[in-house]
């Protein structure tokens, strides 16, 4: 081999490294954060599967719910945030709410009014999986800041 052409190799060998290094975490199956996509914001508490039978009513769906928190202690505009649910690809957008530092407010399926406490996606059917789903929380330049993964057998 000439010493350009172990050079190229060496070279490539190199770039192929690079590339492998850069390549995200979910790729590989397992999910960690850059230390720069870290947030005080974080998803808390979920409660997929209300209590009691699920009939479909506007308490039975807001009985679905998931909380997202602030556990810095500015506050933080969710404006253009979003939580995406993996077994319904549905997509929560949050609109202009200001979460307080070590606030949190909870994400529930049905209809209410918004407060600084509680939203609602105004949705008419059940978007969490009771058994096994995910959520992803991101931010207002849709980097992923925290995933949230259950799985009840």
């Amino acid at each position: 081999m000439s010493r350009s052409a172990g050079l190229a190799a060496v070279a490539l060998g190199s770039a192929a490294l690079a590339t492998a290094a850069a390549r995200p975490a979910a790729a590989t199956g397992a999910h960690t954060l850059p230390a720069h996509h870290r947030s005080p914001i974080v998803i808390g508490a979920v409660q997929a599967d209300r209590p009691g039978r699920d009939d479909g009513s506007k308490r039975s769906l807001n009985g679905e719910w998931i909380t997202v928190k602030n556990t810095g202690h500015r506050a933080v505009n969710l404006k253009g945030w979003t939580l995406t649910i993996r077994s319904t690809h549905k997509t929560y957008h949050f609109s202009n709410l200001r979460l307080g530092g070590r606030q949190e407010v909870r994400v529930h399926t049905g209809h209410g009014h918004d407060t600084w406490r509680s939203v609602y996606q105004d949705r008419r059917t059940y978007v969490w999986d009771n058994r096994r789903d995910a959520a992803t929380l991101r931010n207002d330049h849709r980097r992923i800041v925290d995933i949230k993964r259950w799985d009840r057998h």
